[in-house]
């Protein structure tokens, strides 16, 4: 029996090299969807999608002429308006600049009335001292003063912030790094007590009925702001009068706040400060008066009166 041949196969063709990316392949040949092409195609047929009636015409350019109506009315009326806009804001402008006149006079008058009310103060005061008035204007604060005493320089810490979180924490100061009012109540009542004759902070005199308060993070003496840094300078024998302030227990809790808080300060004893006279004065007398007088007991229980200017 004879042996066929075998069948030989030519083989099949080699594949592509973009066959395993068929849907790539895909995107890039049909980039726009039939839908899409269908469209295209329609609208070009019917004459680029633009009206071929006469009255679709007629439509369209009604539809132009209002559009172009309304811009060329809307700039016309921005163009009348603007004139008068420009006049109300000069006006306005105007009014302003007369109004903060005003006021610039007011606060002029109300400085002047203040220094007058202070000069007639410190006369009168000068003038009920009797033979001690000199001493009891200096006590008060109701003329300058000058001569040796001391200069201090407190500063909040560096880079001071918001932070809060600390032990001095409280609702007016947050950041334990900040002076505080009550850090200055301190200071002042330490030079008080330590000798110093007359003390003022950052040129403001301080009185016996002076007060240190804080209104947010400010603090105010009499009502007045100050700002750090805070220049306390106090009229006294320098070289004692600062020994004396370092000795105690102010200049102890200062030297505390340094140290644990960063605050900044520095004391220096001068050979001449000057300090101005208090704004405003408040003269009241005093007389003993014996309330046990008229009974004939021989016992008077020592009172004091207070009087009004």
């Amino acid at each position: 029996m004879s042996q066929q041949p075998p069948v030989r196969t030519t083989g099949s063709p080699p594949p592509r090299p973009d066959a395993s990316m068929s849907l790539l392949t895909n995107v890039i040949d049909h980039a726009l969807d039939d839908g899409y092409a269908e469209a295209s195609a329609r609208r070009a047929a019917e004459g680029g999608g633009l009206p071929r009636t006469m009255r679709a015409k007629l439509g369209l350019a009604a539809g132009l002429v209002l559009a172009a109506a309304v811009v060329t009315l809307g700039a016309a009326e921005a163009q009348i308006s603007a004139p008068v806009v420009a006049k109300e804001r000069e006006e306005l402008i105007d009014r302003i600049h007369d109004e903060t006149a005003a006021v610039d006079g007011l606060e002029k008058s109300i400085e002047d009335l203040r220094r007058e009310v202070g000069e007639r103060q410190r006369a009168a005061l000068q003038e009920l001292g009797g033979d001690r008035s000199r001493l009891v204007a200096l006590l008060s604060g109701a003329t300058e003063v000058s001569g040796p005493g001391v200069k201090l320089v407190v500063d909040d810490a560096k880079g001071t912030d918001q932070g809060g979180g600390g032990p001095r924490e409280s609702s007016g100061f947050s950041d334990t790094g900040r002076v505080r009012d009550r850090d200055m109540q301190r200071i002042v009542n330490g030079l008080w007590q330590s000798g110093a004759e007359a003390v003022a902070i950052n040129g403001q005199r301080l009185t016996a009925l002076s007060a240190i308060r804080a209104a947010g993070d400010a603090i105010l003496v009499d009502n007045r702001p100050l700002v750090p840094p805070y220049t306390v300078l106090a009229v006294g024998d320098g070289k004692r009068l600062s020994t004396r302030f370092q000795d105690s227990a102010d200049g102890r809790y200062l030297h505390a706040l340094s140290e644990n808080f960063g605050i900044r300060n520095s004391i220096s004893t001068q050979e001449r400060v000057s300090l101005p006279a208090a704004p405003s004065l408040i003269v009241r007398t005093a007389q003993p008066r014996t309330s046990g007088a008229g009974t004939g007991d021989g016992r008077g229980a020592a009172d004091t009166g207070k009087g009004t200017s």
